[in-house]
């Protein structure tokens, strides 16, 4: 959520639909906090004065954000320290970091702190100090990760607005856009290059837009480390979730030809379709299958960690009838890949009904929109993709240094592919970026999809953050007096993002090969930005500030792990586990070296002492790393639990 690193993942449903909109009309007035500073309310959380502070908690209760003033204070960690005091004097926590990312939005400083905690707690604690002249707003937050987690479109919304009382926020309404010309290009492809070493990203695949024409593509760095191999505009990467948007623009092809509706009931077009109650199923339209809004929470572990060669694409569908929405309807941005892997599916049955559903899928979407669009090198086909000119994936492991990934681990996608499984290069994606700032019309002047339900896939479903929605596969943030469209994607070494301005007619594309890609892509979007509207100078300090702040961070989580493992620890290890939901894992020595393995693939293990006394089993394999595993005993059996936002999963000794 912009500068505060609180995670936005999860969502659920209530058993009547709501105005789906409704949240649009929610308060937007801005409040005044008591500390000089201003803010919207955070929504549907409960709020209450205390003691000069501003409180507000959430609606499962087990969460709390308090604003508090602080008159003086030498820096940020002394005014976090008074904060904690005045809002709970028993508060007693070891700080794991604080750092100071630039000052924005009118602050003269911001320092961010986080706490430690055990991964048993399932707690996020968080402190951020905003100082303007002598005087400090401080936030703190403190609660159940699941809630945090769950709700965290709603705190984005409300502290994306935390304002010094009177700033006036930078705005590009009613600016024209720059022509993007050679030596503004050069100055946007020179920004990346520098991006490309301070993150240590190998190659880059990219794509710019200016009124409506594709007005540079290729790539730079190379597909690999140690390669010659020059990325160009044909490389093919993984795109991961910008499949969504695609999938949508499926299902808005079928609207046209009247073989559905937007309002339709999910099981009226496919009556397969289960979710995990009978009154769920029945609140479920299409258009909710893809708009992150109908209050199921994210639910990967089950694909990741239990997939292999023989998983069928109609496990999402067996999934699906399992899940519970664990918010209300139309109240928070959830995001669920489940649920669009069955918004393709089953737009690709209704156009092949007699083929299974994944071939019906791919083969509706070659017919429909890549063939039509003339996107040629784009495919759910790994084998065709990784025949010639593709990037391999990157990321960091334990030492730091960036380094190639297995690739193994990305095939867990294929199954749910219309999620998040197309590859493309940066030519294709521009073309499919052309579609949209030409609403479905193609160039020899044909309809691909009508306007109508183009702009469909548009619509504000439910807020992700400050002037900002999630639509259908896309996303809409209108927070700089634009409405910026665009949608990314991550899978393990790929990261990746497009972007598109429909009044400018102006859009770019970036795809990379690592997981430090991640950083880019708010980097270049801040970039973008400067150059087309001559906007304030800041996306070099933000890189500079990304590389220093990860450097950091990357040098602190490493602290405590045994890189290849507490000999102790791995001796007392099961050599195998099962669990109900994620499959089997299996404990293995390959002579110093331990390692794990479950369906979707495996990895080297380290170990890190936590301080409840337990010890977390830690992935060390890039792309993985520091994934953990808490081992532990229940009922006289050794047990393996992952936590996630919302679940926890546990492994147990399987003796037989």
């Amino acid at each position: 959520m912009k500068r505060f690193a609180l995670a936005a993942s999860a969502l659920l449903l209530t058993a009547s639909p709501l105005p789906l909109m409704a949240q649009d009309d929610a308060q937007t007035e801005l409040v005044d906090t008591g500390t000089g500073a201003q803010m919207v309310p955070v929504p549907g959380w409960a709020s209450e004065s205390r003691d000069g502070m501003l409180l507000f908690t959430a609606p499962e209760g087990d969460a709390t954000t308090a604003i508090v003033g602080i008159d003086s204070a030498q820096d940020g960690g002394e005014a976090v320290k008074l904060a904690w005091a005045r809002f709970d004097p028993d508060f007693d926590r070891t700080v794991l970091i604080a750092q100071d990312p630039p000052a924005r939005d009118g602050w003269d400083s911001i320092t961010v702190v986080n706490y430690e905690s055990s991964p048993a707690e399932k707690i996020a604690i968080q402190a951020i100090a905003l100082r303007k002249g002598d005087s400090w707003t401080v936030v703190l937050i403190n609660g159940a990760i699941a809630t945090v987690a769950k709700r965290g479109a709603q705190l984005s919304q409300a502290f994306g607005s935390l304002r010094p009382a009177n700033f006036e926020k930078e705005t590009f309404a009613g600016k024209e856009a720059n022509a993007l010309t050679p030596e503004r290009i050069a100055e946007i492809t020179a920004f990346v290059g520098e991006a490309m070493k301070g993150l240590e990203i190998p190659g880059v695949g990219l794509a710019l837009i200016d009124d409506g024409k594709i007005v540079w593509e290729g790539g730079l760095g190379v597909t690999a480390l140690g390669s010659t191999e020059a990325v160009d505009k044909d490389t093919e990467f993984m795109v991961a979730s910008n499949t969504k948007g695609m999938a949508t623009l499926l299902l808005s092809t079928l609207v046209d030809e009247g073989k559905l509706g937007w309002d339709q009931t999910v099981t009226d077009v496919y009556p397969e379709f289960r979710l995990g109650s009978a009154e769920t199923t029945a609140n479920v339209r299409i258009e909710h299958l893809i708009c992150a809004c109908t209050g199921l929470p994210r639910k990967d572990m089950q694909w990741v960690m239990n997939t292999s060669a023989e998983t069928p694409a109609s496990d999402t569908f067996v999934q699906l009838a399992a899940t519970e929405p664990t918010s209300g309807f139309g109240e928070v941005f959830q995001y669920n890949n489940l649920m669009a892997s069955a918004a393709g599916y089953i737009g690709g049955h209704l156009v092949h009904p007699d083929m299974e559903i994944g071939a019906a899928f791919d083969k509706a979407m070659e017919e429909r929109i890549f063939a039509p669009l003339g996107m040629t090198r784009t495919t759910f086909d790994f084998d065709a993709a990784m025949a010639e000119n593709w990037a391999r994936p990157h990321a960091r492991g334990y030492d730091g240094p960036v380094e190639m990934a297995p690739m193994d681990w990305n095939y867990m996608v294929y199954p749910y592919r219309p999620a998040g499984g197309v590859w493309s290069s940066a030519h294709d994606m521009a073309l499919y970026a052309l579609n949209e700032l030409y609403e479905g019309t193609l160039p020899d002047g044909t309809q691909l999809v009508s306007k109508e339900n183009l702009l469909k896939r548009r619509e504000h479903y439910v807020p992700i953050g400050e002037d900002s929605w999630y639509g259908m596969g896309l996303m809409e943030s209108a927070s700089m007096g634009k409405s910026v469209y665009f949608h990314g994607g991550s899978l393990i070494g790929y990261k990746s993002n497009f972007w598109f301005i429909p009044e400018d007619k102006v859009g770019a594309v970036l795809l990379t090969n690592s997981d430090t890609g991640q950083a880019l892509l708010g980097l270049f979007q801040r970039k973008l930005l400067e150059v087309l509207y001559d906007g304030n100078d800041e996306a070099a300090e933000n890189l500079s500030a990304s590389v220093r702040l990860g450097a950091e961070a990357r040098a602190k989580g490493r602290e405590g792990i045994v890189e290849q493992g507490d000999p102790a620890v791995l001796a007392a290890l099961a050599p195998r586990y099962v669990s109900p939901e994620l499959g089997p894992l299996t404990v293995s020595r390959d002579g110093d070296a331990t390692w794990i393995t479950v369906t979707s693939g495996k990895s080297p293990v380290g170990t890190k002492a936590n301080d409840d006394g337990t010890h977390s089993i830690l992935f060390m394999v890039p792309g993985f790393f520091g994934f953990p595993l808490i081992a532990g005993e229940r009922d006289g059996k050794r047990v393996l639990t992952l936590i996630d936002a919302q679940h926890e999963y546990v492994f147990t000794e399987d003796a037989g």
